[in-house]
């Protein structure tokens, strides 16, 4: 996974680079908005993944598996003090559930502790529990929103986190993410906080920057021309004179 890290970001360096420097081109306009979607892809997925989300579903199973976390690691927590480890294999609680559709939903749970994402996570024991005073049948369904973050990916073994789980009354039930909005709001006035300074950046520092450069490649290629033209000259003038 590092390497796919910095691959993106030499990437999204050289993009900015070619298009600060070339922005009144082809190249320059392909290579921005190239570069921008590099940046909105990247901070989508990680939005996406860390922001709280929650589920209505049915728990019809809880228990603690034996997992093997290899390649994977980066989207598991660290272990912590409740839960076995080896080199490769660690002991992980799990939440299974059933949606309204019928279709299964996988969850671990994992202490976060002090490291990202900031959910400051100690109480999985408890979680274990209550997600298990909460298991029911088809027959007799008791409905539950699980708050979590991450994604359920079947391959490549990875599982959301449970956060939270609170009884609902009923599969249909409505939930405002509050949290979710709050925090776009509050990184769309940073942006655009950081455009306006970015903005001010690009005229005060770039633009003359690019306008020194430009000025220096415009009194070489005159030189050059100059050169040129005096070299023509000389060549002209020996041809020009009479042979004796």
């Amino acid at each position: 996974m590092s390497w796919l890290f910095w691959a993106i970001l030499v990437l999204a360096v050289a993009g900015l680079l070619v298009w600060l420097f070339n922005r009144d081109n082809r190249l320059g306009r392909i290579m921005r908005w190239s570069f921008w979607l590099v940046v909105i892809l990247i901070v989508g997925g990680f939005l996406h993944y860390t922001l709280p989300q929650r589920d209505i579903v049915r728990i019809v199973k809880v228990d603690t598996r034996i997992t093997t976390v290899g390649e994977n690691a980066i989207f598991y927590a660290t272990p912590d003090v409740g839960t076995g480890e080896s080199v490769s294999q660690r002991d992980i609680r799990f939440i299974d559930t059933i949606r309204p559709n019928g279709r299964p939903m996988v969850y671990r749970n994992e202490d976060t502790g002090w490291v990202w994402p900031p959910y400051f996570k100690y109480d999985s024991s408890n979680l274990q529990a209550e997600a298990a005073d909460l298991v029911s049948t088809a027959e007799a369904p008791k409905w539950v929103a699980v708050t979590h973050y991450g994604w359920r990916l079947t391959w490549l073994s990875i599982y959301p986190n449970a956060v939270k789980v609170k009884p609902v009354a009923g599969p249909d039930v409505t939930l405002i993410p509050w949290v979710n909005i709050v925090v776009l709001i509050l990184l769309a006035l940073i942006l655009f906080l950081l455009r306006r300074m970015w903005l001010q950046f690009v005229e005060r520092t770039i633009d003359p920057l690019r306008a020194d450069m430009q000025e220096a490649v415009d009194r070489t290629e005159a030189r050059v021309d100059g050169a040129r033209a005096g070299i023509r000259g000389w060549f002209d003038g020996w041809r020009s004179k009479p042979r004796r």
